[in-house]
């Protein structure tokens, strides 16, 4: 049988990061005789170069591809697609790391839908979500399934289709040589197909490509004339220009070197404005958020301190997330969650409502950027939405929820809102939902893996996409956990280091289940005694194992039993109790005036709790949470405050 898929990888002086890579390619399923790997080495020094000899020499599936250095992995790439001989081609960069039967699954799947490209399914260090995964597809399509967002080249190609279509990467190549190749093959291939429902490669952050403007301007017309040569007026052309005129263009106007630097601001400025008088006609702006319209429309205006002014006042516009509740349904862990767009003060973002009920977008800046038809967001606020995923908090796998939920519209109640001509009033848009995660299916049909996962939320609509972390409104979510039914394992929702929500699945161990969820603890002073109550999750049948509270404070150790009592129902399973002798003079095994730390001791093995106990000269003991919302706290009455710190506490 012929090799079916050469994997080209790309290398130049890696040192240690590329050992978990290497391994990767060499330890595939498929059996060595059907696919090959080809190192293609951009002028390693010696020692790596005589490394990779050495695996050439020792198996009979590696090549290795010396070349003089060129700093750019283009030619590399070309020469390596050149010589080989698979059916199949991958390319992988040093640092990027294949799951051990990426090549066997991507192939199969190739072969079965007769893909020209295949898309396997990525983790990338330095992203969120991406949407292109979320389901299999045989015949994808490239405005559907948001192809532009996976311009990589990470990608298995049909060799005898890049031969076709003359299809090589730009040499040398620039920032965006890779986008321009994959580009081309989306827009040649016959059928391009998603394999979604695994994960086949962890890619590895990559450089920074340059950001100066006449390099950009260049390559992001060379990609345009490639969207010339392969599409005809109309939606295709359309959107594809509105993509590189929204992430080349636009985007760079909305960063803080744009603000800080006034050299580099004046030149970005006049050359990106030549290039969009030039490709980018005023209509591809009704394809972009209303905040980037604005941005192209100074662009085109000649408007530059307008613009800064624009930038400087929409940097710190956020999303802001809560969790209004959490329970259990029949195995399903179901979230109850709201959202806003809050401005960088952390005022929610207000509309213009008109008297026949349309909304417009209100610029930041007092002018009149954009006319009403291009400020009129009322189409998008109606498909206004929250999109939920969970993410593997060690590798970086994402998986949506299947999230329901609608918009509300909040009549301002602010006395000072701007009012215009034909202007009725102003409103809020808050987004309302749940979420339903199932531990035994949320996998694209297959359980979740093991491990800790943060759960994410994403709005989509309106004048803005934000996403944020969940945060929590007091008495928000419960820390009963549950024992699934197949595989029967404990999963249980709980808190980061970070106050942020999160699931655990199948804790390593009970101590740790417990310490997931001890910001939930609370202490009462009785008759020279602290007891220091600790939530449980989950008590396994037997009862559980015998648990130790250890306070340390320095060189001191306190160390008493922790008995375990029933729990408050449906709020936790169980609680343990531990009584701590408190004196303020010292003695041996009481608790004195200084900082204590506590830990679970369990088996002779300890685990650090989420949480601080301070005792005052004064015999005063305060309990404090080891760990805070990133999220300031908000301004306002002291009550507020007071419900923000309890709910940081949870």
């Amino acid at each position: 049988m012929g090799v079916k898929v050469s994997v080209i990888v790309s290398v130049r002086n890696p040192g240690a990061a590329a050992d978990a890579g290497i391994r990767s390619v060499l330890e595939q399923s498929l059996p060595p005789d059907e696919y090959e790997v080809i190192f293609v080495d951009d002028g390693s020094a010696e020692p790596f170069a005589a490394r990779l000899d050495a695996l050439a020499a020792s198996r009979p599936n590696v090549r290795v591809l010396h070349l003089e250095p060129t700093g750019s992995p283009m030619r590399g790439r070309n020469m390596g697609i050149a010589a080989a001989k698979g059916e199949y081609v991958y390319l992988l960069d040093q640092g990027d790391r294949l799951e051990p039967d990426a090549l066997a699954r991507m192939y199969a799947r190739a072969v079965a839908t007769e893909a020209d490209v295949l898309l396997g399914r990525l983790v990338r260090e330095e992203s969120g979500p991406q949407t292109a995964f979320g389901i299999n597809r045989d015949r994808a399509d490239i405005l559907r399934d948001r192809l532009l967002t996976q311009l990589t080249p990470h990608k298995l190609f049909r060799r005898r289709f890049l031969a076709d279509h003359d299809l090589r990467f730009p040499e040398p190549g620039g920032a965006l040589a890779e986008c321009a190749f994959v580009l081309r093959a989306y827009l040649s291939a016959k059928v391009i197909a998603i394999l979604a429902d695994r994960v086949c490669c962890h890619v590895a952050a990559r450089a920074r490509p340059s950001d100066d403007p006449e390099t950009i301007a260049e390559e992001v017309r060379a990609l345009l004339d490639v969207v010339d040569e392969h599409t005809v007026p109309g939606k295709l052309r359309d959107r594809v220009y509105a993509h590189w005129l929204r992430v080349a263009v636009l985007r760079p106007f909305t960063t803080r070197r744009f603000l800080t630097s006034s050299q580099n601001r004046g030149v970005l400025f006049t050359t990106l404005r030549e290039l969009v008088l030039e490709r980018f006609p005023p209509h591809l702006d009704s394809h972009l958020p209303v905040h980037l319209r604005a941005v192209a429309a100074l662009l085109r205006a000649g408007r530059l301190d307008e613009l800064c002014l624009l930038a400087g006042t929409s940097r710190g516009v956020r999303m802001r997330a809560e969790l209004h509740g959490a329970r259990w349904d029949d195995g399903v862990l179901t979230l109850t969650l709201g959202a806003e767009i809050v401005d960088a003060d952390g005022s929610p973002m207000r509309f213009a409502r008109s008297r026949d009920g349309r909304l417009f977008w209100r610029p930041p800046v007092n002018a009149p950027i954009l006319p009403p038809d291009l400020a009129d967001v009322s189409d998008a606020v109606a498909r206004a939405r929250l999109s939920v995923h969970v993410r593997h908090a060690e590798t970086g796998v994402t998986y949506a929820l299947p999230a329901t939920g609608g918009v509300t519209l909040l009549r301002d109640s602010d006395p000072d809102a701007r009012r215009e001509d034909g202007v009725d009033d102003t409103v809020r848009v808050r987004l309302e939902g749940e979420a339903r995660l199932d531990p035994c299916t949320a996998a694209l049909g297959h359980p979740l893996p093991r491990g800790l996962w943060e759960i994410h939320v994403r709005a989509h609509g309106g004048a803005y996409r934000a996403s944020a972390r969940l945060g929590a409104a007091e008495d928000a979510i419960d820390c009963v956990g549950t024992v699934t039914e197949y595989p029967r394992r404990l999963v249980m929702p709980c808190w980061t280091r970070n106050g942020e929500l999160a699931v655990c699945v199948e804790p390593r161990s009970y101590a740790e289940s417990i310490a997931l969820v001890s910001q939930g603890v609370s202490i009462t002073r009785r008759r020279g005694h602290l007891f220091v109550v600790v939530p449980v999750p989950y008590v396994p049948p037997s009862g559980g194992p015998a648990v130790e509270l250890v306070l340390r404070s320095r060189s001191r150790e306190v160390a008493v039993p922790a008995l375990a009592e029933p729990g408050i129902p449906g709020r936790m399973t169980g609680q343990l109790i531990a009584k701590v002798p408190v004196r303020r003079l010292p003695a041996e095994d009481c608790l004195r005036p200084g900082r204590w730390s506590p830990s679970l001791r369990v088996d002779g093995r300890e685990v650090d709790l989420r949480f601080t106990l301070e005792m005052s000269l004064l015999n005063r003991v305060r309990l404090r949470s080891a760990t805070l919302p990133a999220a300031p706290a908000p301004s306002g009455s002291s009550r507020a405050r007071r419900v923000w710190r309890r709910a940081a506490l949870r």
